[in-house]
Formats: structure tokens, sequence, C-alpha cells
């Protein structure tokens, strides 16, 4: 998750969001992953709106297309006209089916070769002149469905109960000042409208006073003159009166804007002071993300040293490699001329142990002979000095 923000003057870390959606940014892989895929799907969804207009001025663009591109729309051309063919004349379903997925391929392979080409899409984007329609409303819709779901990821479920809070306590407050201004209105109101009475029904008294004074003239000017001058006094109170009531209902209601416009500066002053605290958070995050891009350009500069060092030595096992099957051939000669010439060697052994050994036999054989005749001559001996005796 991301860093967070401290809350100061009541004001929750969601409503900051709502306050300020520019400076949202992405948390987390996943949320960067989410907001990748739907930002290229904005892309594709973009080209898609622009190729009708590029395939109808083929001529036109080919040269900034190139090859490639070209005669990929231009297969995506015929498929176009071969499907709308197949839809204005019955047809088997297979066939449609068929034609169907090869135009989806065709539309698949050309948004990534302009995926792979983002120049070239956005110089076709301020080439191509296309007239609003209905795929501009649901790109732009899209849109709004992108930076919703940015808001709806980046808001935690505490942070947006903290927001509804906040929204009710605003709400609340409003209701309280609308009902308190409404009910000062209506007894400005009401006041207004008795003064209003009472001066009509003065007014009323003073036309009937006329007109008994005009009856009574000749005889009661000193009167009528008196009666006038009591009611120009009464009337003249009256509008007194009802003048300093006016002057304090709009004392009050001044005195209830002035305090209402005091929360709204202490609200925006805590705003301020929470935006500075977010942009020192995302000033050392930058720092971090420097850090991290200095150590892995180190690393990527131990890495392509090593990966030199590893070539080179590659090349010296590769070169060994052809040495050791060079060698090879001749080497299992050798080994092959050893063992035949040992196995001489151990048959010659072998054969001059045998030969040995019937020489000892016959020596042995011999040996016996020798003395059994011996053995023989001696006993003849003996018996022929016996018999002279």
């Amino acid at each position: 998750k991301g860093m967070a923000i401290p809350q100061k003057a009541g004001i929750p870390l969601g409503v900051m969001k709502v306050l300020d959606p520019r400076q949202l940014k992405p948390d987390s892989t996943e949320t960067e992953r989410i907001l990748t895929v739907l930002d290229e799907t904005i892309v594709k969804l973009e080209i898609t709106r622009l190729i009708p207009r590029i395939t109808a001025s083929l001529d036109r663009y080919a040269r900034m297309l190139g090859p490639e591109i070209t005669s990929s729309l231009l297969e995506h051309q015929k498929l176009s006209v071969e499907i709308q063919h197949l839809h204005t004349s019955p047809g088997d379903a297979k066939t449609m089916r068929a034609a169907e997925k090869r135009l989806k391929c065709s539309l698949r392979n050309i948004l990534r070769l302009f995926l792979a080409n983002p120049l070239l899409y956005h110089g076709l984007k301020f080439e191509v002149r296309v007239k609003e329609s209905p795929a501009d409303v649901f790109i732009k819709a899209f849109m709004e469905f992108r930076d919703f779901t940015l808001e709806r990821l980046l808001t935690t479920p505490d942070e947006e109960r903290e927001m509804i809070q906040f929204m009710k306590d605003i709400s609340l407050q409003v209701e309280k000042n609308t009902e308190m201004i409404s009910a000062l209105q209506g007894e400005l109101a009401g006041v207004i409208q008795t003064r209003d009475e009472e001066v009509s029904r003065k007014d009323k008294t003073i036309e009937n006073l006329k007109t008994a004074m005009e009856d009574l003239a000749k005889n009661c000017k000193d009167e009528i003159r008196l009666i006038m001058k009591e009611g120009e006094k009464q009337k003249k109170e009256d509008e007194k009166a009802s003048q300093e009531r006016c002057a304090r209902l709009k004392e009050d209601i001044q005195r209830l804007g002035t305090q209402f416009n005091a929360l709204v500066l202490e609200h925006r002053a805590s705003e301020l002071v929470l935006r500075k605290e977010k942009c020192k958070a995302e000033k050392e995050i930058q720092e971090w993300v420097q850090k991290y891009d200095t150590d892995m350009t180190e690393k990527q500069t131990t890495y392509d040293e090593l990966q030199a060092v590893y070539n080179k030595e590659k090349e010296q096992l590769s070169l060994l490699m052809e040495k050791h099957a060079m060698l090879l051939p001749e080497y299992t000669l050798i080994e092959e001329e050893r063992r035949i010439l040992k196995e001489k060697e151990e048959e010659a052994a072998r054969e001059e142990a045998r030969r040995n050994k019937a020489a000892t036999c016959i020596q042995a054989f011999w040996k016996g002979y020798l003395v059994r005749s011996i053995y023989k001559s001696v006993l003849k001996k003996g018996k022929g000095k016996g018999k002279g005796k």
C-alpha cells in the first residue's frame, strides 16, 4: 500500500483524494498492471476507430504506414468486405464463424503492429480526421471508467467510510445552516408582512380619517391636524421599529454567513497543509526511486562486466572443445593400440607362465624319475652283497 497521509483539521484522507483527484498515483504493482491494461485497451479502441478512415485512404497513408501494416490493412479490408457480403447473403454459419475468426485475428495483428510503433500511432492520431461517432462516446465512457477504477483502487474501505461520514457531517452542517437561514428568512418575511399589514391598516385608517376629515374639515381643522400628526408619528415609530428588527435580522444573517466563510477558509487551510505534506511525501518517493535507479545502474554495469568475462571464457571453452573434438579420434586410436599391446603382453605372460609351469612339471617328473632310478640301483646292489655272504 501507498504511504498514508495524516489527517488534520478533521478532513479524512479519502476526502483529500476527492478534492484533488489529479494527484492520484498508483501505489502497488497490481494497480499499475490494471491501469496498464486499461490504458492499452483505450489505445486499441482509438486505433480501431482510425482503421476504417485509414483503409478508405490507404494510398495516402501507405508511405507513412510501411509495407507490412499496409498489406495487413489491405487484407483486413478484404475480410471486412467478405463479412459484409456474407451478412447480406445467407450462407453457411460455419463459413461465417471462420470469416469472423479471421477478421478478429487480422484486427489483433494490426493492433500489435501499431502498438509496436507508438510514434506512428500518435502521428496518425493528429493526421487522420475522423468525424464524431458512437465509438467516441464509448471511448470517453471507458476513460471515465478507467479514472473511476483508479479512484476505487486507491481508496481503501476505511478512507471511503471516512469520506462518507465527512460528507454526511458537511451535509448535516449545511442543512442546519440552511434551516437556520430559512427560519430567519421566514421570521423576517413574517415581520415584513406584519409591518405591511400594519401599514396597510394604518393607511386604511388614514384614508378613513381623511374621508371623515373631508366631512369635518370646516369645523374640525385643528383636531384633524392633531390626529394626522399622531398618525404620522405612530407610523414613523412603527417603521423605525420594523427597520430596527430588519437590521437585527440582517446582522444575524451576516454573522452566520461570516461563520460559514470562516469554516470554509479553515477547511481550505487544512487542505493546503495536507497537500504540502503530500508533495513532500512524493518528493521522498522520487528520491528513493532515483536511488533505486542508481543502484540498479551500478549492478547492471557489474553484470555487464561479468557477462563480458563470461563470454570471453565461453569463447575459450569453445576453442578447447573444438581442440578436444579434433584430438579425441587420435586419443581413441592410441588407447586402442595400447589395449591391443596390453592384451598381447598379457597373452605372452600367460604363455610364459604355462611354459614355466610345464617346465616345472617336467623337471619335477625328471627329478622323481632320477630318484627312483637311484633308489632301485641301491636296492639291487644291497641284494647282491647278501647272496655272496
